[in-house]
C-alpha cells in the first residue's frame, strides 16, 4: 500500500508538517536507490513539496534516475545540518518513485521549480515516514507512518 503526500498530511498533518519543515531547512538532501546488481546507491537530490505531492527531479540519464527507472523504490533522508542537534529530528521518507511524462505536468512543476531543462521528473508513492528524535535528553523517540495505520510511537532509553 502507498500514499501520495497529501493523503499522509491529511492522516497525520502534525507529523508531515514536522517532516516538511525538516526538509525545508536545507536545499540538498540524501536519496537511496538501487543498482542494476542490487546493491544500494546514494547521491544528493533537492526535494519539493508542491500541488500534495513529494518530487523529485533529475538531471537527464542521471544514475539515480536510470536506478529508479528500472527499479521505483527509493529512501530519502533529510540533512541533517551542522552539528548534532539536528532541530525535529531525523527524517526519513520510503516508497516508490513515478516517473511523469506528461507534458502538462512536467511544465507545472518547471514553472514552480525552474529546473534546467531537460530534466527526470518521479513523483513519489510513500509507503513509510520515520522521524527520530531525543525527548528531554532521556528517550530515543521513534514515530512511524505507514500508509492505513495511524502513526506507532516507541520510546525508549
Amino acid at each position: 500500500m502507498a500514499a501520495n503526500w497529501a493523503s499522509f498530511t491529511a492522516a497525520e498533518p502534525d507529523l508531515a508538517k514536522t517532516v516538511e519543515g525538516r526538509f525545508g531547512t536545507h536545499i540538498h538532501h540524501v536519496l537511496a536507490t538501487l543498482r542494476k546488481d542490487g546493491s544500494p546507491r546514494t547521491t544528493g537530490i533537492e526535494v519539493r513539496f508542491l500541488n500534495g505531492e513529494l518530487w523529485l527531479g533529475m538531471m537527464p540519464d542521471s544514475r539515480k534516475a536510470l536506478d529508479l527507472r528500472r527499479d521505483p523504490r527509493f529512501a530519502l533522508q533529510a540533512n541533517p545540518g551542522e552539528g548534532t542537534s539536528m532541530g525535529g529530528g531525523d527524517v526519513r521518507i520510503s516508497g516508490r518513485a513515478i516517473e511523469v511524462e506528461d507534458a502538462e505536468t512536467k511544465a507545472g512543476y518547471g514553472g514552480e521549480v525552474e529546473p534546467p531543462e531537460p530534466f527526470h521528473l518521479f513523483r513519489a508513492e510513500l509507503t513509510e515516514v520515520v522521524r527520530t528524535y531525543v525527548e528531554d535528553d532521556t528517550y530515543l523517540v521513534v514515530q512511524l507512518w505507514k500508509p492505513g495505520a495511524p502513526v506507532r510511537t516507541l520510546k525508549r532509553t
